[in-house]
């Protein structure tokens, strides 16, 4: 057992590496409340802008709270909601694209043309505007992104349905009057759901992005609530005197993003699928 386990740290240890990181990173999000060290909302004015310490691990910001604390709690509105976005995102767009690619046909042109009517908008004026009219806040930010992208996991999924139903097994489930359930059960989800794990990492890491992003610009997560993209955004007033202010938040960013692209690439070199 030892050594199956040393052949496969060798031979896949980027998937193994980048797995223990995110491993590590959904703990923090769990036990955030347990780890941190301060509360990350409380207001200390005599404390503010001091160096790393004991009690103030990665130092304060200008309104005296623990930076330490707020990147921990930020963790969990940047990579939980992102992950939110994801799995929202895939289930529409998985059952759009199995519906669209297994039925063909009027439903197949109608589903895909409504797909392609979204993805004529780009996505960030798309999410710019839906904040635009619904107001700034998390909720619109977070349904913004999932109206743009289940789009593109539905046009990815019926391709491989298309591909995966002119098979002769599929031709022969068909045949023994195999119900079309059990069809996408035992034959087409099984098949897709390799893609559906590369996707899946590569597409955390623009969740994130996309998530910090609005925040920065003031449309996603409004303060206090900490979350990294809103922490970059309180302090760029300080970049001059005070730059971990924004470097602590861009790293955690850079970090996840990293080891999500890492974990897809090898993912998709694993299992031999093409990235978009």
């Amino acid at each position: 057992m030892k050594a199956k386990f040393c052949d496969m740290l060798k031979s896949q240890k980027v998937i193994v590496i980048c797995s223990l990181i995110l491993c590590v990173l959904f703990l923090i999000t769990i036990f955030a409340p347990w780890i941190a060290p301060n509360d990350p909302i409380a207001v200390n004015l005599t404390h503010k802008l001091q160096q790393p310490s004991l009690d103030y691990p990665l130092g304060t910001d200008h309104l005296g709270r623990c930076t330490f604390s707020r990147i921990l709690y930020g963790a969990r509105i940047s990579i939980g909601f992102a992950m939110l976005i994801f799995i929202s995102a895939l289930s529409i767009g998985l059952i759009i694209g199995i519906i669209a690619g297994y039925k063909g046909g009027w439903v197949d042109q109608l589903l895909m043309r409504f797909g392609d009517g979204l993805m004529a908008i780009p996505s960030l004026l798309f999410v710019l505007g839906f904040v635009g009219i619904w107001g700034a806040g998390l909720k619109q930010v977070i349904l913004g992104l999932i109206l743009v992208q289940w789009v593109y996991y539905a046009r990815v999924i019926r391709g491989m349905v298309l591909s995966l139903k002119e098979q002769n097994y599929i031709t022969a489930a068909k045949i023994s009057g195999s119900s079309t359930w059990s069809i996408m059960k035992k034959h087409i989800i099984p098949n897709v759901l390799p893609s559906l794990a590369v996707m899946g990492t590569l597409e955390m890491g623009w969740a994130i992005m996309n998530l910090s992003s609005m925040s920065f610009l003031g449309l996603g997560v409004q303060p206090p609530i900490p979350e990294w993209g809103a922490m970059i955004l309180e302090g760029k007033s300080y970049i001059r005197t005070h730059p971990a202010l924004m470097i602590y938040p861009g790293l955690s960013i850079m970090l996840v993003v990293v080891t999500f692209n890492l974990l897809g690439e090898s993912l998709s070199e694993r299992f031999g699928v093409k990235r978009r």
